[in-house]
């Protein structure tokens, strides 16, 4: 008679910060795309849009942000079309601040579905940042959709695209390795400090202000462009600005130091992520 005691699933606790089983994701790859697909259907379930709204956010806070901080402010966007700048930068930015954002209270909005089932924990915060991404190809197809019209039909002559549009794949990819790495890291500290939740509400907010996102790193003195130079976001702004628009402050040993930055921070979070899974539920 054949063996009915064979196991299929062997768990067993971790011995290490650095036994992180990445490898183990791949057999669950059924389940972040489910929990993908349903942070999608959820951001726009019950609404009178849609997923028009994928469209509409991006388009309305362009507008807002070319009245408020090109017309009225008047920050300079270096002879680059106000309306694309800000629609490039806000498009960039709101992949970053939402898989950040996203990512930051996975422990405590997942805490009923960690302890009940076991799947690798890893799952939820991949999965929040693979439905972002999906937002984020939407709005990039909207934005190449404008691009061209203003190139083509409009003739703007403040278009100057170039060769570094191959590195746009890898700028995304660096805003993922932040966006995730970072969004892990607060995500455990809030299990047992909540107030890093409330920090997070405005202090994204923030961060945008010193990311070079509403103005470009020349429209700065001298002296500050030094200091914004280590937020490792700023370089990934204007690498993407300058691919399409040839005009900005690209700086390859820049785009270097964010590389090595996301880098460190992404495995940083792997690991703190990795020590906090184990006990987390005692302090959620």
């Amino acid at each position: 008679m054949p063996d009915t005691n064979e196991w299929t699933e062997v768990i067993s606790p971790k011995t290490s910060l650095l036994d992180l089983k990445l490898a183990e994701l791949w057999k669950y790859r059924d389940l972040i795309v489910i929990f993908a697909r349903r942070d999608i259907i959820a951001s726009y379930k019950q609404t009178i849009l849609g997923p028009l709204w994928f469209f509409i956010q991006p388009i309305i806070t362009s507008l807002l942000f070319t009245v408020v901080f090109g017309k009225i402010a008047g920050i300079s966007t270096e002879g680059i079309n106000s309306f694309l700048f800000f629609l490039a930068s806000q498009i960039c930015w709101s992949y970053f601040s939402s898989s950040l954002n996203g990512n930051a209270n996975i422990f405590v909005s997942n805490a009923g579905i960690f302890g009940k089932v076991y799947f690798p924990r890893l799952a939820a915060p991949i999965a929040t940042t693979l439905s972002n991404f999906f937002r984020l190809i939407i709005q990039l197809a909207l934005f190449l959709a404008i691009y061209l019209y203003f190139y083509f039909i409009k003739k703007d002559v403040s278009i100057q695209p170039n060769w570094h549009l191959i590195l746009v794949p890898y700028l995304l990819l660096l805003m993922t390795f932040l966006g995730l790495g970072l969004g892990i890291i607060v995500s455990s500290l809030t299990t047992k400090y909540r107030d890093f939740s409330n920090l997070m509400v405005f202090g994204v907010t923030l961060l945008m202000y010193a990311s070079a996102v509403i103005y470009p790193v020349s429209f700065l003195p001298e002296k500050y462009q030094y200091y914004i130079r280590f937020n490792p976001i700023a370089a990934v702004m204007e690498s993407f600005r300058y691919a399409f628009f040839g005009q900005g402050g690209y700086n390859i040993s820049d785009l270097i130091y964010s590389t090595i930055f996301a880098v460190v921070v992404f495995f940083a979070g792997l690991i703190v992520f990795n020590r906090i899974e184990k006990n987390f539920m005692d302090t959620v």
